[in-house]
């Protein structure tokens, strides 16, 4: 299966070249950015475009936004002339005022604001227009590397002492980029088998949990992994944030969809996490033993 990804600096994209390396039956072809030429859809010729979500759009600046939405839009057109299906993950945040129950991947987003809703039009365009699209919505991703990436955001604002913000009242679903990366190609991977299964799905980690209980997290994990390497720095303060004092916001995604139609388990992000704390610090931190014998 050959798969053109865009945005190679994205945290997904450099998950997916991580993934496809690990297998023989994916190849890829990276683009920089998120526009895309027909003429080079039509040289790469790929079973399938896939596009990283742009993540944090409520905090994005609305011509970013804007150019996204529609970089997308061109994407989708040329997909739809060339008759290759589209790939295009969403965040979770086009759930602006999120619900009391986990969200279902019929309920279409319906946000207040103009940014949002400018992303929902291209979904509504996609689905109108290229009935072979797969819309994948997913949690907040984490991964050390590439753009959009928040862990590695976390890890050196706590590293340099700096302090750390997160919302006490808002639930999530933390998602590794790692996991959305095999699951994508799994899924993409029974389409090409014949599945037939387009539409949208949901994407997320198991266990709905606080932005700020989340950067707790990482924060108590990482500072008890720096202790077992002798390394006892301190690291950042954090602080909770309290956004939605009458009605605590709650974006969770249910993923049953993806398990009923492809056989996708999500993954506990507590475990990605430890994974990805761990990979951090054999990088970044020698052990007590290694500085010993260096010196």
């Amino acid at each position: 299966m050959k798969l053109l990804v865009l945005d190679a600096g994205h945290c997904l994209s450099l998950a997916l070249v991580r993934e496809a390396n690990r297998r023989s039956d994916t190849e890829l072809t990276i683009e920089e950015g998120v526009e895309l030429d027909p003429a080079r859809l039509a040289e790469v010729a790929p079973d399938a475009l896939v596009i990283p979500p742009l993540s944090r759009p409520i905090v994005a600046a609305p011509a970013e936004v804007t150019a996204h939405a529609e970089a997308v839009e061109r994407c989708m057109e040329a997909c739809r002339e060339a008759d290759i299906p589209l790939v295009w993950c969403v965040s979770d945040q086009l759930y602006e005022d999120g619900f009391a129950e986990p969200i279902d991947e019929h309920v279409i987003p319906r946000p207040r604001d103009e940014s949002l809703r400018r992303l929902v039009a291209t979904g509504d365009r996609i689905r109108a227009e290229h009935p072979h699209h797969l819309i994948v919505r997913v949690g907040p991703l984490f991964a050390l590397e590439g753009s959009h990436a928040w862990l590695n955001e976390l890890i050196d604002t706590l590293i340099t002492g700096g302090e750390v913000r997160g919302e006490a009242d808002v639930t999530c679903c933390p998602t590794s980029a790692d996991a959305v990366a095999l699951a994508l190609i799994g899924m993409l991977q029974q389409q090409q088998y014949g599945a037939g299964a387009w539409g949208s799905y949901h994407l997320a980690g198991t266990e709905p949990v606080s932005v700020y209980t989340f950067v707790s997290v990482v924060r108590t994990q990482l500072a008890t992994r720096l202790e077992g390497r002798g390394d006892h720095r301190e690291l950042g303060p954090l602080r909770a944030l309290h956004h939605h004092h009458d009605h605590p916001l709650r974006r969770v995604l249910n993923c049953r969809r993806v398990l009923e139609v492809f056989g996708v388990h999500q993954k506990p992000w507590r475990l990605e996490l430890g994974n990805m704390l761990d990979a951090w610090c054999r990088a970044n931190t020698p052990a007590c033993g290694e500085e010993e014998s260096a010196s």
